[in-house]
C-alpha cells in the first residue's frame, strides 16, 4: 500500500465516513467503498481491503465489534461511537427489537431489563394444520424452551431470537433514547404486536406479572381492534387469544374490548404460562393460570 497516497486522502476519506448515512459496516461494504472511491481518492491499486480497514482503524474512528452468538457469530465495523441500539439493528437484515426490549421502548414497564431481545424471522416455513392437544399439554407442563443464542455485552445479555415468518408483521420504526439519552430510530415490534408477543412468550418479558402490568399501562393507548386483526393474520396454532383476553379482563378493559377477544373461538383448555404447578382455572377463558396470580 502506498502510505503517502492514503495519507494525502485522509481528510476526504474521514469526511466521507463522517457524513455516511450509516456508521455500521460489514467487511464487504468497506471493500465496496474502497472499490467505488479508489480512483476518486487516488489510492494505489495495490491497496487491499485489509490495509484500508487497518488504516481506518489505526488513524481514523473505525473499530471492530464482535457479537459471538453461538448460532452465528457476527462481526461489524463501527465509525465513531454510534448508540448500541443503532448498532444492534444493523447486525443483519430484518432484525428488530422485541419482547422485553420493545416493552421498554414503548414505555410499558418501569423496570430496566438486564437483557436485550432482538428477533430475526425465519424463512417461509410450514406449520401444523391442526392442534395436537396432548402435545400441547405436555409442552406446557414443562419449563419453556429458552434460547441459548445470546452473548454478554457489558453487564447485559443480548438475545438474537429466531422468530416465526410473518413478513415482519406489526414491526415499526420508532425514535428511542439509549442509556446515554442519545436518540436513535430503530425497528421494533409495534405496541399491539409487542403485547401479543409477550403474552406468547412471557419468559422473554420478565414473567406474567410484568406482562399483566404492561397490559394495564397500555390500556389508554392500545387498539384492541388492531391487536385482534394482527392475531387473525398471525394465525397461531395455539389459542393465545384466550391468554390475551384474560390479561384484558384482569386489567379491567371495557366489555366491548374484551368481547373482541371472546368472539374468537374458545374450543380448548389452554395455559397462561409453562410449568405451572396446581394452577387456578378461568372458566370464561378456559385457561389455566398460576395459583394466586
Amino acid at each position: 500500500m502506498s502510505t503517502k497516497k492514503i495519507v494525502l486522502a485522509q481528510a476526504a476519506i474521514f469526511s466521507y465516513f463522517d457524513k455516511s448515512h450509516s456508521h455500521v459496516f460489514k467487511r464487504k461494504e468497506l471493500a465496496d467503498i474502497l472499490i467505488t472511491k479508489r480512483e476518486f481518492w487516488r489510492l494505489a491499486q495495490a491497496t487491499t481491503t485489509t490495509q484500508f480497514i487497518d488504516f481506518l482503524t489505526d488513524s481514523g474512528k473505525l473499530a471492530p465489534v464482535e457479537f459471538k452468538f453461538p448460532a452465528h457469530p457476527i462481526k461489524r465495523y463501527v465509525w465513531g461511537e454510534p448508540p448500541l441500539p443503532y448498532v444492534l439493528t444493523n447486525l443483519q437484515s430484518g432484525v428488530h427489537f422485541s419482547h422485553y426490549s420493545a416493552l421498554r421502548m414503548h414505555g410499558l414497564t418501569e423496570q430496566v431489563p438486564k437483557s436485550i431481545y432482538l428477533t430475526v424471522e425465519r424463512p417461509v416455513a410450514t406449520k401444523p394444520t391442526s392442534l395436537d392437544l396432548s402435545a400441547m399439554e405436555i409442552a406446557f407442563q414443562q419449563a419453556p424452551r429458552v434460547s441459548s443464542n445470546w452473548v454478554k455485552h457489558d453487564d447485559r445479555r443480548i438475545y438474537l431470537l429466531n422468530g416465526a415468518h410473518t413478513s415482519n408483521l406489526g414491526v415499526v420504526k420508532k425514535a428511542v433514547s439509549d442509556d446515554n439519552a442519545s436518540e436513535v430510530t430503530v425497528s421494533l415490534t409495534g405496541l399491539e404486536r409487542t403485547l401479543i408477543d409477550i403474552a406468547v412468550r412471557p419468559f422473554y418479558a420478565g414473567g406474567v406479572f410484568e406482562v399483566a402490568k404492561a397490559y394495564e399501562i397500555a390500556k389508554e393507548t392500545v387498539s384492541i381492534k388492531k391487536l385482534v386483526a394482527l392475531l387473525r393474520e398471525l394465525d397461531f396454532i395455539y389459542p393465545y387469544h384466550q391468554a390475551i383476553g384474560y390479561y384484558l379482563e384482569r386489567a379491567d378493559y371495557t366489555a366491548s374490548q374484551i368481547n373482541l377477544l371472546q368472539s374468537l373461538p374458545i374450543k380448548h383448555d389452554f395455559y397462561l404460562v409453562h410449568g405451572m404447578r396446581k394452577p387456578s382455572y378461568s372458566e370464561r377463558w378456559r385457561l389455566f393460570v398460576p395459583k394466586g396470580f
